[in-house]
C-alpha cells in the first residue's frame, strides 16, 4: 500500500495553499471579523471546484476521493478560510446549485434541535439548512423561515444566529446518507483542525526564531524547544490519523470507518486546541492580544471541535469499540 502523496496530490495542496494565500490572506484578518463571507470569495471558493470536490464529473463536480477532499481541506483550515465551505460541500450531492456557488448551505444535527429552534453558524448567508437525523437527511429553505437572530460568535471570522420554526422540512436522504455524511464531515472536519494546528506550530515556530532574548533567539532556549517538539508531534499524529481515515472511507472494506473517523477527530482537535493554545504562551504577553493570529486559531479550534462530535464524544467512542472487541 502506498502511503505517500502522489504528484497529483501534492500540486493540489499548493495550488489551493496559493488559492487560500491570495484570497484570504492572514495578515488581514481584521477586515473579516464579524463579517459574512464575500459574495465573489465564496463564488471562486466555486470555480475553483471546492464545493463540488466529492460530486462526480458527470453532474458537474470535481469526481475526486475523501483522500483528496481532505487535503483540501486541511489547507482551508490553514488559512482560517470563512463560510460554511464543510457543510456546503457535504450538501452538494443533495442540493442544487451549490456546486456552481449559487447555494450556501449550513446544517446541524437533530440533535441541536429545541422545539424547532436551533443555533447555526452563518445563519443569515446561507441559503439552505441541512439537518441530519438518526433516519434521514431534511433541507430547510431559509427563505421560508423567520429571519436568523443574531448571536455573538465564538470564532470571530465566522457569524451566527438563531433559526425558529424550522419544521420538518424536505427530506433529501435516508438513514445511510446520514450516516454517511457524519462520517464524511467528521473526517473533513479534522482535515481542518489539523491546518489549525499546523499553522499554530508555524506560527510558533517563526515567532522563536525571530525574538530574541540575552542576544539569542528564544527558540535556543530548551523550554521552547520542548514546547516546539510537543507541537510538531501533535500535528503529525493528527495529520496520520487524519489521512488513514479518509482512506478508509474511500475503501470501506479496508477498517472501520466509524472507529477511523473518531480517532481522527479525536487526536485533531486536540492537537488544534493544544497548539493554538501553545502558541499564545510562545508568544508571551503579545499572544493574548486580539489582533494576533494565535487569538483566531484557538477560537477556530474551539468551533470545529464541536462539529461533528467533540473530543469527548469520539473519545467514549473509542472507548466503547476497545470495550467491545475486549470482551
Amino acid at each position: 500500500m502506498e502511503f505517500r502523496l502522489d504528484e497529483g496530490q501534492i500540486e493540489l495542496q499548493r495550488t489551493v495553499a496559493r488559492f487560500c494565500a491570495d484570497r484570504f490572506p492572514l495578515d488581514a484578518l481584521a477586515d473579516r471579523e464579524g463579517r459574512p463571507v464575500q459574495a465573489d470569495d465564496w463564488q471562486a471558493l466555486a470555480d475553483l471546484g471546492v464545493l463540488g470536490l466529492l460530486v462526480p464529473e458527470t453532474d458537474g463536480g470535481s469526481g475526486l476521493g475523501v483522500v483528496d477532499a481532505a487535503l483540501v481541506f486541511e489547507q482551508l483550515g490553514d488559512h482560517l478560510v470563512p463560510g460554511p465551505v464543510l457543510w456546503s460541500l457535504l450538501a452538494a450531492p443533495l442540493v442544487g446549485d451549490v456546486v456552481t456557488g449559487g447555494c450556501m448551505v449550513a446544517g446541524v444535527e437533530s440533535s441541536a434541535l429545541s422545539d424547532g429552534a436551533v443555533v447555526v453558524d452563518h445563519a443569515a448567508e446561507i441559503d439552505v439548512l441541512l439537518v441530519v437525523h438518526p433516519d434521514h437527511v431534511s433541507a430547510h429553505r431559509l427563505a421560508d423561515l423567520p429571519a436568523p437572530v443574531p448571536l455573538d460568535a465564538v470564532d470571530p471570522l465566522a457569524t451566527v444566529g438563531r433559526i425558529n420554526g424550522l419544521g420538518e422540512g424536505d427530506r433529501v436522504g435516508d438513514a445511510a446518507t446520514a450516516a454517511q455524511l457524519r462520517l464524511l464531515g467528521t473526517v473533513l472536519a479534522s482535515a481542518m483542525l489539523v491546518g489549525v494546528s499546523d499553522r499554530s506550530l508555524r506560527v510558533a515556530r517563526d515567532y522563536a526564531l525571530e525574538r530574541h532574548q540575552f542576544g539569542v533567539p528564544i527558540g535556543s532556549f530548551q523550554a521552547i524547544k520542548h514546547l516546539l517538539a510537543d507541537m510538531y508531534v501533535r500535528t503529525q499524529c493528527a495529520q496520520s490519523a487524519m489521512y488513514a481515515a479518509a482512506a478508509v472511507l474511500d475503501d470501506p472494506d479496508s477498517s472501520d470507518p466509524a472507529r477511523a473517523a473518531a480517532g481522527a477527530k479525536l487526536l485533531a482537535a486536540d492537537a488544534a486546541i493544544e497548539n493554538a493554545t501553545t502558541a499564545i504562551q510562545v508568544l508571551g504577553g503579545m499572544g493574548f492580544t486580539w489582533d494576533m493570529l494565535p487569538n483566531h486559531l484557538l477560537k477556530r479550534a474551539w468551533a470545529t471541535e464541536q462539529d461533528f462530535g467533540t473530543i469527548d464524544d469520539h473519545a467514549a467512542h473509542l472507548g466503547a469499540t476497545i470495550d467491545a472487541m475486549a470482551s
